[in-house]
């Protein structure tokens, strides 16, 4: 009598913990893929608030939470704040989550004999979980390498006095003219009594990476506690067993040797077309077939990610300028785009536009980059936004909002030279007249084009097999397979 085939072993399991952000939810989902692929089980774990989200936008698209992936089970735990808290207000929500969030962690890892959590560098508080459960931690950014090393750099800048990690600014008062409010968090970054700069001195990290104002450092126009809390808990990141990041070595090879872990680079992550489970709004995919109607290289992109706020006049300039520009566009408008101004513009703005343009509340932007009919990419210049924009060629004009994306504007303009600035008046605005002229200037210029096309080279082939980026993913699957 033969005998019974053994039952195959069981898949090892990896927790994934993202800040509850949409750009923070994102690359850790297109994470988790490429860790099924590779033969893992992932509990994806998302604030209840988001996952209530993520299951609304699915079902808008006619998809449930089972469809996201085999081996990705969505997990979610309370975040700490009342059902009209405000989860704009990044600091108070980033306060509240450990004691929310960290006995609740615990016991899953407990429960499925967890041995990896690959936590957001947001949510390092679970390195906490190290001495107690055993759990071993890589830590993910979601922002570049260059980001993660002025971090570090962080307590020499406040030995240096070039910033102040109590908030007393000794600078010239601090322009931020994108910057619009949209809560208590906002306006801390927004006004300049809430700088943490007391002497603007350009940065450089290395001979190779491009110069950086102290006024662009991300965490600078935060409220003064997160600078001593950054500092803190930048020591803890020598618990973590290694450092991930969405970007790849052709761009930021110098500055991955300056991170407080032996980094490993896996980007540009890219989700597969079949989900939208990393999507806190519904996605719009009409627009792709819009896309197709338009002729190759025409299509003016317009999106700003998740927290860009405008005002009533930034958006009426920004409507007039792409107006003005004659060309097709394609503009992504959240419901939480505008702050104030007649909910009826946009139906008006429709209609006025008629078919030269197509406003979407939320796009596929991945698969909107990848079209061929799109030329350029107006952007807020988030770090996903970038790798994204990078991984399909596709030139920028540059309008960064806050955080991390002043710097990466910087490197898309000073060091790749795959995009323009575009620069406000004395009033603060970007008229339609330096919009339309910015467009202009950006799709005549072929050096830009170019530029941008050998990059999207250089990324393809590193997240090609026996690319750097290939590589370093197959080193982290060997060491999550460790026990």
């Amino acid at each position: 009598m033969a005998m019974a085939a053994a039952p195959p072993p069981p898949r090892p399991r990896v927790m994934v913990l993202p800040f509850p952000a949409q750009g923070h939810i994102m690359p850790l989902m297109e994470l988790s893929h490429r860790l099924v692929d590779h033969g893992f089980e992932v509990d994806f774990v998302n604030t209840d608030f988001n996952h209530a989200r993520i299951l609304t936008a699915l079902a808008a698209g006619g998809e449930t939470g089972a469809a996201v992936h085999a081996g990705i089970h969505l997990v979610s735990f309370p975040d700490g704040m009342g059902p009209d808290g405000d989860r704009a207000d990044i600091v108070q929500l980033a306060q509240g989550l450990p004691a929310a969030m960290l006995c609740r962690v615990e016991e899953l890892v407990r429960a499925q004999k967890t041995r990896w959590v690959v936590a957001d560098v947001s949510m390092s508080w679970v390195l906490g979980l190290a001495g107690t459960v055993g759990v071993r931690v890589a830590l993910f950014a979601t922002f570049s390498a260059a980001t993660f090393a002025v971090r570090m750099r962080i307590p020499k800048l406040v030995e240096d006095g070039i910033i102040d990690e109590n908030g007393k600014s000794k600078s010239n008062p601090i322009s931020v003219s994108s910057v619009l409010s949209r809560s208590e968090f906002m306006l801390d970054m927004v006004f300049p009594c809430a700088a943490n700069v007391k002497r603007n001195e350009r940065i450089k990290l290395s001979p190779n990476t491009p110069a950086i104002d102290a006024t662009d450092i991300p965490w600078v126009r935060l409220r003064s506690p997160m600078i001593k809390g950054m500092i803190k808990t930048n020591q803890t990141f020598v618990l973590a067993d290694t450092i991930v990041c969405n970007t790849f070595h052709a761009i930021e090879s110098e500055v991955l040797a300056l991170l407080p872990k032996a980094a490993l680079a896996v980007g540009p992550l890219e989700v597969p077309s079949s989900t939208s489970a990393n999507q806190l709004w519904p996605e719009e995919p009409a627009c792709l077939a819009w896309l197709d109607g338009q002729a190759p290289g025409s299509v003016v992109y317009v999106a700003f990610g998740s927290f860009t706020v405008f005002d009533t006049a930034r958006l009426q300039e920004l409507a007039d300028g792409l107006a003005l520009t004659g060309r097709p566009f394609l503009w992504v408008v959240r419901p939480n785009f505008a702050n104030g101004g007649d909910e009826g513009w946009l139906d008006q703005f429709r209609r006025r536009v008629g078919d030269k343009g197509l406003v979407v509340g939320w796009a596929p932007q991945q698969r909107v980059l990848s079209h061929p009919s799109v030329a350029c990419f107006i952007s807020h210049c988030g770090w996903n936004s970038t790798m994204e924009g990078v991984r399909h060629g596709v030139p920028f004009l540059c309008w960064p909002y806050f955080a991390d994306q002043f710097m990466n504007q910087n490197y898309i303009c000073d060091a790749w030279g795959t995009g323009l600035r575009i620069c406000a008046d004395e009033r603060g605005i970007f008229t339609k007249e330096k919009i339309r002229d910015m467009v202009d200037q950006l799709l005549g210029d072929d050096g830009i084009r170019a530029r941008a096309l050998s990059l999207k080279r250089a990324a393809c082939e590193s997240i090609a097999d026996g690319g750097s980026s290939h590589q370093d993913l197959l080193k982290f699957v060997n060491l999550l397979r460790e026990q």
